[in-house]
């Protein structure tokens, strides 16, 4: 059982980590083709839905995105008028299939009833209309992100066919690595080299037709324990697709990799076919890491770490920490949580053995106070735990998760054997650079 440390005078965030509802919706309806979106703002919001297309690496040319552009004379007075014009604009400029209407704070703060707009135009427009109310007062973007999901499932078609050897794979993008779409590629050649085929990734570069046949799925995978969970569950109850391996920490490291293969390979009774990939990959693996690694490797071994990450890649990360580099993690800072998630945590610390102290839903402050008190060696987290440790006087810190001061022209998976590999050569890198002097002023000596 693990400690979890509580903070005096926190009613409120004084530094949150976590971005508005909007973008959480966003980036699931981002993860759509060839629909569009009506964002019932002021303008600068439609720069929170264009951040969401460029994290799904969606051209320009691909953005179907339309803003009322709101002012205060909206707020006062209302502007219900306003959003139906643009529906229709929108209709007649993007001709999309699915039009999604979203409300934001302004609309809460107007009271505007968008299902209501969106009933009375239906009969006007050919695209369907569906209503998100992704105001920031209903919380973070991961709460966003099931707030997306939720309009997403009338999308959904009803089926009474099951696909042999079919997935599902839910919010790939509620991950902390910045390179997440490595991750979805690196599950999909899994279950390639499994013969298992995926229907539609929910929600990130799917097509409606796929949405639509995400019933007829065998199975449903879900690549976070931030967010998805519900969605998952309802999929479960319409339309009586299982979700699978949500026991299992995310495959990060050896272990859990192989973990996560096995139990794979074990609900779609491919018997025989888990241990071949894992004996190559581990091969692999153990070869790169005997030529390059072994002497970096000890390095770690008894450090008192803290991490700070959320629970998608925190949880998976530990294992890898503590069995495979012989770290010790005191100090554990979830920026979220879900009852998914706490769960998981807690079961993983009670097989390994260690009760580090817990912060759950830490915003900056927390995260910073908690670092203070900590007696760590180093912290694994963002650029932005970066500059906190060096300000508390912590010298080294590996930058590894989002917002990251890395530059990534070709991404890497966090996922899989090669991710572990990936991981420790930021690891080294990282260990380096914080161990060269800031304070000598070396002269060239003539």
């Amino acid at each position: 059982m693990y400690q979890r440390l509580t903070f005096a005078h926190t009613t409120h965030s004084k530094d949150p980590l976590l971005s508005c509802a909007l973008e959480g919706v966003a980036s699931v309806v981002a993860g759509i083709r060839d629909v569009s979106i009506v964002i019932h703002s002021p303008q600068g919001c439609a720069s929170t839905v264009n951040a969401a297309y460029d994290k799904h690496e969606m051209d320009q040319t691909q953005r179907k995105i339309a803003c009322t552009r709101l002012f205060e004379s909206d707020i006062i007075m209302g502007a219900t008028e306003k959003l139906e014009k643009i529906i229709r604009q929108a209709e007649k400029n993007f001709a999309a299939q699915v039009m999604f209407v979203v409300g934001t704070c302004s609309a809460d703060i107007i009271g505007e009833d968008i299902a209501a707009v969106c009933r009375n135009l239906q009969p006007e427009v050919s695209a369907k209309l569906i209503p998100v109310i992704a105001g920031g007062f209903r919380g973070h973007s991961n709460i966003g992100i099931d707030l997306g999901f939720n309009a997403l499932l009338p999308l959904v078609e009803p089926s009474a066919m099951t696909m042999s050897r079919t997935v599902n794979l839910i919010a790939p993008q509620a991950s902390a690595n910045a390179s997440w779409q490595s991750d979805w590629h690196w599950v999909k050649s899994v279950l390639t080299e499994l013969g298992i085929e995926v229907i539609a990734t929910l929600a990130h570069d799917a097509t409606l037709e796929e949405v639509a046949k995400a019933g007829q799925a065998q199975a449903n995978i879900l690549l976070s324990h931030d967010a998805g969970y519900g969605f998952a569950r309802q999929m479960e109850k319409i339309h009586h697709v299982p979700l699978i391996l949500a026991d299992l920490p995310l495959p990060i490291g050896l272990t859990n990799t192989a973990r996560w293969i096995r139990g794979l390979c074990k609900h779609f009774e491919l018997d025989g076919q888990a241990e071949p990939i894992i004996e190559r990959q581990e091969d692999f693996v153990t070869r790169i890491l005997r030529k390059r690694g072994l002497m970096m490797i000890p390095r770690y071994r008894n450090c008192k770490i803290a991490l700070s990450a959320d629970m998608t890649m925190g949880i998976g990360m530990l294992r890898m920490l503590y069995l495979e580099l012989e770290m010790i993690p005191e100090l554990l800072l979830f920026k979220s949580t879900t009852p998914l998630g706490e769960a998981l945590l807690e079961r993983e610390l009670e097989s390994l053995g260690i009760a580090p102290r817990v912060v759950l839903n830490a915003d900056g402050y927390q995260v910073q106070e908690a670092l203070k008190n900590a007696d760590v060696d180093l912290v694994i987290g963002s650029a932005w735990e970066k500059y906190i440790a060096e300000e508390l006087g912590i010298q080294v810190c590996f930058d590894v998760l989002a917002p990251s001061n890395r530059v990534l022209y070709v991404s890497e998976p966090y996922f899989g054997y090669e991710g572990m590999l990936y991981l420790l050569q930021a690891f080294a890198n990282d260990w380096e650079r914080a161990l060269r002097s800031k304070h000598i002023a070396w002269e060239n000596e003539e």
